[in-house]
């Protein structure tokens, strides 16, 4: 595990359906934080927390609940995400600005604070190294695995780790879904720079993948460094080194979410070539990955690429029909603008009965390109988030 940092679990009573729901990490050492979190106007009051606790870039514990996600909660929900901060720091003996507070479940319905006051002793009493791993169990809601990476470095003769934890399977379109993902590491690094690490590695990761479309109002990625890996400041290629563990990290844990998709059987990965702009790239990319047409398509092995190419004529990007190409991994399907015929569509229907696949288009009017990470959509898909209350 990551030095200086442990972690609990308990089952607190806030799911109905039982098992552990209540999750803490702590930081035995003093250290540097950063986090980045949903851009949608509905915040939840766990994510109006963390922004305002983050404003000293410094953190020592992360909190987690599922089962209720205190959100559209108004001053009482802030007040309770207060409070669950302030527990925590007088069991620990910190300064409550030193708590972030994340929260995944149902929407708009108030926390049970007696059954997290009534549990917080016993978490923090339980904490071990050896529990960091429980705490992804307290964040999962419909996932059905849990999602771990971890990178092992070495920065000025000292080795370091960075570990990532993540929950998410629905509502998962993530524009920093729900989507949690905390990433610990004992590496020394200041502030600014983890900052800065982190918007990029999102950039490239959480924000490049789409499971429905919708984005949480709880979304959050936490990354907290604790300096206990000893190294001094960083060098620039150290720090080089540093972003690509972020990013290698936060990249298995997106393609983990997308994989555990809500009712996924398939991973596709849509590449969009030779766009106009790099803005282009993305919006052609994401909406493709966002078509329902296209996604049933995925699910039933249909190289139904009418749908594609519906679904780019209304992108708004700069295109033309004749000079588009579509493929299924290597397998063509359309060239300038049109079918190449049913024998490759059988040969692209057998790709595409596997697990993972790529989507390639290539628009013909630049340079740039781009990727979004999706899955399909299914019958379970439907049925999980039909009776999600119930």
């Amino acid at each position: 595990m990551v030095q200086g940092f442990k972690g609990s679990a308990v089952a607190s009573g806030l799911k109905k359906k039982g098992g552990v729901d209540l999750g803490l990490i702590f930081s035995e050492a003093d250290g540097v934080a950063a986090g980045v979190f949903t851009t949608g106007k509905v915040k939840a009051a766990p994510v109006l927390l963390c922004m305002d606790h983050l404003q000293d870039h410094r953190a020592k514990a992360i909190l987690v609940n599922s089962g209720n996600a205190n959100a559209c909660t108004g001053s009482r929900g802030l007040a309770d995400a207060r409070r669950c901060s302030e527990l925590v720091a007088t069991e620990l003996k910190i300064s409550r600005k030193d708590v972030l507070v994340a929260s995944t479940g149902v929407i708009g319905a108030l926390l049970d604070m007696d059954a997290v006051a009534g549990s917080i002793p016993a978490l923090v009493k339980s904490l071990s190294v050896q529990s960091i791993p429980r705490v992804v169990d307290a964040m999962m809601t419909t996932d059905s695995f849990p999602k771990k990476s971890v990178f092992e470095g070495n920065a000025g003769g000292k080795p370091f780790r960075v570990l990532g934890i993540a929950k998410g399977a629905g509502m998962i379109m993530p524009q920093m879904a729900t989507m949690l993902c905390f990433v610990l590491t004992d590496l020394r690094i200041g502030a600014g720079d983890l900052r800065k690490s982190l918007l990029s590695a999102v950039e490239t990761t959480f924000n490049r993948i789409t499971v429905d479309g919708d984005t949480s109002t709880n979304d959050t990625v936490l990354v907290l460094a604790n300096g206990m890996a000893g190294n001094k400041e960083l060098s620039s290629s150290e720090l080089d080194l540093f972003q690509g563990a972020l990013k290698s990290v936060m990249g298995d844990l997106s393609a983990m979410i997308v994989r555990d998709g809500e009712g996924a059987t398939k991973l596709v990965r849509i590449v969009v070539r030779s766009a106009a702009t790099a803005a282009d790239a993305e919006r052609a990319a994401r909406t493709v990955a966002n078509s329902s047409l296209v996604k049933t398509a995925f699910y039933g092995a249909d190289a139904n690429w009418g749908r594609v190419m519906a679904a780019l004529g209304r992108a708004g990007i700069r295109m033309e029909e004749e000079k588009i190409s579509i493929l299924i991994d290597d397998v063509a399907i359309v060239r300038n603008g049109l079918g190449v015929g049913t024998e490759a569509e059988g040969l692209a229907q057998e790709k595409m009965k596997g697990r993972e696949f790529t989507l390639v288009i290539e628009l013909g009017q630049g340079n740039y390109e781009d990727f979004i990470l999706t899955c399909d959509l299914t019958h379970e898909y439907v049925s999980i988030n039909a009776n999600y209350r119930t």
